[in-house]
């Protein structure tokens, strides 16, 4: 069946943005080292710079979702793709690391932007018997994008310079928004009743003051004020949600559902306790090491390779094998690998390192697609929608809390140092503590994902 032409361009349109958000963040974490020494930020300031991004992606990722689907889809799509473009080419200008952090911010609800309404999108346009397929495409390129990002975005660090990438990012950003343009369809569904301000307050200023309270509750007074209100807002939006005719999250879905429920905590715990890593192992391979960036992409590149390979497998085995079995065996294996970090030092071979990455991208990649598959497996298919939007919730707010964690362990241990004066023992030692603390959590992760119970044996549920 041939595509239409609305069809080809929102292909590439979604395609591209897919694409851009994986690349962007992996390719940002390998030019870390360098951002740090060209600016002269320090190693807490340079967290924020990844960090920044993902915690305003999951700020506004439902209250975008929730107006999109009132006002329609493909203005904010647009104006989401402007928004990051646009941020990157001032972001590779920067000259300061305040500036390139309220780059960083930015690009990140331009990514929540692009997040709410691309694969709603994608789906729209094209026909139930296509739809696998040009879904399947969209999760490849994702894939694409993470296995790329580590490699070329060292290459171009390397012999170009870090300011490239953003330029380079805003070069595909352009490429999307003329293929956007052409996109015609923009259905919203008409059961919406009105969006949820109070809400959607709640839910943002809640987030961010929680995360930002976390991260500095270690070197400042207002941390556990700040980490305090973050408790209480987030309180306050819970009730709302459960009492709201037109809430934000279905939480009356995700309490009564424990298949749905526990198989988003095993996300977030999941996302949680991997997303920092790569933060971690740039700095680690670079500054303890002494590789270029280019040689530190190189050996990171196996993690995603051995995630893309075996995510597919994984997800079939799902359809016959239960979720909940595949998930948590791929869930012990994160532990493992993360357990392997303890015994990391500044003599470790590049081998074991790479082994360490192995284990870690086989991890994932068992955990990833069987739990996405629980996630939609647990509800009926009006309910698609709800599900999908909460489990990227899920992952953003997972890795938020993440790199998080991250700042709080390094400020308390290294303090605000420059990164090309950072002593490598103090650093070691972050290291060990918050991957050490990520290995406990995946044991949560594992008891969530066993506590999910089995899918395959209900599908009556799951009728109407």
């Amino acid at each position: 069946m041939l595509l239409t032409e609305e069809q080809r361009f929102t292909l590439i349109a979604v395609c591209i943005t897919s694409f851009l958000t994986p690349f962007t963040g992996s390719a940002i974490n390998i030019a870390i080292p360098a951002i740090g020494k060209d600016i002269g930020a320090n190693i807490v300031a340079l967290t924020w710079i990844s960090t920044s991004f993902m915690l305003a992606s999951a700020a506004l990722l439902l209250p975008v979702g929730s107006m999109a689907d009132i006002k329609g889809r493909k203005p904010i799509f647009m104006a989401g793709i402007a928004i990051f473009g646009l941020t990157g080419l001032v972001g590779g200008l920067a000259r300061t690391s305040s500036l390139l952090l309220a780059m960083r911010v930015l690009q990140g609800m331009g990514g929540a932007l692009i997040f709410s309404t691309g694969m709603a999108i994608l789906t729209a346009v094209t026909p139930p018997g296509m739809r696998g397929k040009f879904l399947g495409i969209n999760s490849a390129v994702v894939y694409v994008g993470v296995s790329v990002g580590p490699v070329l975005g060292g290459f171009i660090t390397h012999y170009l310079g870090w300011r490239y990438i953003f330029f380079f990012i805003t070069f595909l950003t352009l490429v999307a928004l003329l293929a956007a343009t052409r996109i015609k369809t923009d259905v919203a569904p008409g059961k919406m009743t009105g969006f949820d301000l109070a809400g959607a307050a709640f839910y943002t200023s809640g987030l961010v003051a929680l995360m930002y309270g976390l991260s500095i509750i270690a070197t400042a007074a207002m941390g556990k004020w700040l980490l305090g209100l973050g408790v209480v807002l987030l309180a306050l939006f819970v009730y709302r949600e459960l009492n709201s005719e037109s809430p934000l999250i279905e939480l009356r879905v995700l309490l009564r559902n424990r298949s749905f429920a526990f198989s988003n905590l095993a996300a977030f715990i999941n996302y949680m306790a991997t997303s920092g890593v790569t933060f971690l192992l740039s700095i680690y391979l670079q500054m303890v090491k002494g590789l270029s960036a280019q040689a530190a992409g190189m050996v990171m590149l196996s993690q995603p390779v051995i995630m893309a390979l075996v995510s597919p497998y994984s997800g079939r085995m799902s359809d016959k094998v239960e979720p909940q079995i595949v998930a948590t065996w791929g869930m012990a294996l994160t532990m493992v690998g993360l357990i392997m970090y303890q015994f990391v030092n500044r003599d470790t071979s590049l081998i074991y390192v790479a082994i360490t990455l192995v284990v870690m991208g086989l991890g994932f990649g068992l955990f990833a697609s069987p739990n996405n598959n629980a996630v939609m497996s647990s509800v009926p298919a009006h309910q698609y929608g709800i599900a999908s939007s909460t489990l990227s919730t899920m992952r953003l707010v997972g890795q938020s809390f993440s790199m998080t964690v991250v700042a709080l362990i390094i400020g308390a241990v290294m303090g605000k140092v420059k990164i090309d004066a950072a002593e490598i023992g103090p650093f070691l030692l972050s290291m060990r503590l918050i991957l050490g603390l990520f290995a406990v959590t995946c044991v949560g992760g594992i008891f969530a994902s066993l506590a999910r119970g089995t899918i395959h044996a209900e599908p009556d549920r799951l009728k109407g």
